[in-house]
């Protein structure tokens, strides 16, 4: 069996498959200064509730956007699993050109849902990402990767809203009964919700303008289906999105196997 697990800034996400199917999945929080054993423990503990046996794992591929990590996570799975992970770097096969200035620099998580998008959506195709940051990555009819845009997350946001101005309360960031708010937490709700909505609807549409295309756009990350039931643009919210990508990534580099 194949694990995959990407690494973010927030929340990490492991998946198991077999063959191709996504057998179980786990969301963990992102603790940079955890060690490899500390790692090790949490995963194994996942595994024990669930009914995959750990010793079942053959396979592992990881992509990460957090560096320090990555060397924790790869000794942490070599000593757990006795697995040597696949990582989602620069001269892996992905499937799909990189047209954009530097390739290095694009995160490998936006590689990975790219990769995954166009597998099922074809193209041209928007990935709206709702993570730490929130990104657009643009996929054309060919499949080359043509680039994107990286914009504050929800919760940064609202944390630097709460941080900065001292007399507002914080809020459960919940879908308030009307646009315009009789109080302050209905106003804060309100300003929160809807305006992102309008930041990410106002960014696919003049993405498209700019393509001159009408591409489908498909989102994930954890807050995905907090925004897309309002949304305006987003057609479909794909959870498993970076999980299934990082399979795909594994296939193809298994086939180039000497």
């Amino acid at each position: 069996m194949l694990l995959v697990a990407d690494i973010g800034n927030t929340n990490s996400v492991l998946g198991v498959f077999k063959g191709e199917e996504l057998a179980t999945d786990w969301r963990i929080a992102t603790r940079k200064h955890q060690t490899a054993d500390e790692y090790g423990i949490l995963v194994r503990y996942l595994f024990s509730l669930s009914p995959i046996d750990f010793r079942d794992i053959t396979d592992i591929i990881v992509s990460s956007v957090v560096p320090p990590l990555l060397p924790v996570m790869m000794e942490m799975f070599q000593r757990y699993f006795h697995v040597s992970p696949l990582v989602v770097e620069p001269g892996i096969k992905t499937g799909i050109q990189i047209l954009v200035d530097n390739p290095r620099e694009v995160g490998a998580d936006r590689i990975v849902n790219a990769v995954a998008a166009y597998e099922r959506y074809g193209g041209p195709t928007i990935v709206v990402d709702f993570g730490t940051a929130t990104t657009f990555d643009v996929i054309s009819r060919k499949g080359d990767y043509l680039g994107g845009v990286i914009s504050p997350g929800i919760t940064i946001s609202m944390e630097a809203l709460f941080n900065e101005a001292a007399k507002l309360p914080r809020v459960e960031l919940v879908r308030p009964k009307n646009v315009i708010g009789k109080n302050t937490v209905h106003s804060i709700q309100s300003g929160i919700l809807y305006g992102y909505v309008g930041l990410v609807d106002g960014t696919v549409q003049r993405i498209k303008k700019e393509m001159e295309a009408e591409a489908y756009v498909v989102a994930t990350g954890g807050l995905a289906g907090f925004i897309a039931p309002i949304s305006e643009t987003i057609r479909e919210v794909e959870p498993y999105l970076t999980l299934k990508g990082l399979r795909l990534i594994y296939e193809r580099n298994k086939r180039h196997e000497p």
